[in-house]
């Protein structure tokens, strides 16, 4: 990224990719995290935890990014908060998912007070799983925060639907929502119970290729990915949630797209 600009100044694919990978660093302890950030460029890190909810925010002179770590399936607490779907009322508008919130909760009073300290730098909020989740409702509370800078953008993967409709339009943020073929997750918790996506859906079909697909053609590729998935002995649901897998297509996107250019 540019040293005077910093984020802003990729475009779109490489924010996508830089943010996928911001994502998977959330995963990773305090040591291998302040590792793998500083090769981003990034050069402070400070990383959230409380009552198992869990982000890092990493900075330099032109960013700062907010990242929410996902579901482990090692972390009850995670676990616990996947489940609570039952809608509440949100600290913006309309209700959100009750799990996602109580883990956002958990960390705000951290977040904020840092943010508040933070100034003339952009702000952008990143997430895999739960974590897209959760990031989701605090760029939402940065936006509707008259002492908080308004976030840039908001990158996800595999995202679950985290509030209803009247949440998903009053978001304001632009979102960048990025949706793996067969992702289980991002069908969760479901429409019947009114809960509703926002943003801007970026499809990644069987072959990984960006697309934008109709309804129709969209149930046609995931049979397709079912299907390759089982010759491959792996279930592609599950498999196309992790965010190994997201980063491998944005990489191939990026690269195909590079070399056309």
């Amino acid at each position: 990224m540019s040293k005077n600009l910093g984020i802003v100044a990729l475009q779109c694919k490489q924010r996508s990719l830089l943010m996928a990978k911001i994502s998977r660093i959330a995963y990773l302890d305090i040591k291998a995290a302040t590792k793998e950030a500083k090769k981003l460029g990034f050069t402070t890190v400070e990383f959230y935890n409380r009552n198992g909810a869990q982000a890092y925010r990493f900075m330099n002179k032109c960013d700062v990014v907010i990242v929410c770590r996902g579901t482990e399936p090692s972390e009850f607490n995670d676990l616990k908060a996947d489940l609570k779907a039952y809608p509440v009322k949100s600290e913006t508008v309309g209700r959100v998912h009750r799990g996602f919130k109580q883990e956002v909760d958990d960390l705000w009073p951290l977040v904020k007070v840092d943010l508040l300290k933070i100034k003339k730098r952009k702000l952008w909020f990143c997430g895999h799983s739960l974590g897209a989740g959760m990031a989701t409702i605090m760029a939402s509370r940065c936006l509707y925060s008259a002492d908080l800078a308004d976030p840039e953008e908001l990158y996800t993967y595999g995202s679950p639907r985290v509030g209803w409709g009247s949440y998903s339009r009053s978001l304001g943020v632009t979102h960048q929502r990025w949706v793996n073929n067969n992702d289980i997750v991002t069908r969760v918790p479901f429409a019947i119970m009114g809960y509703r996506h926002d943003g801007n859906e970026h499809y990644l079909n069987t072959k990984g290729f960006v697309r934008q697909p109709t309804l129709c053609q969209k149930i046609k590729d995931r049979f397709r990915g079912l299907v390759a998935g089982a010759k491959k002995g792996k279930i592609d649901s599950f498999n196309d949630h992790s965010i190994d897998e997201y980063i491998r297509h944005l990489s191939a996107w990026v690269e195909r797209l590079a070399r056309s250019s």
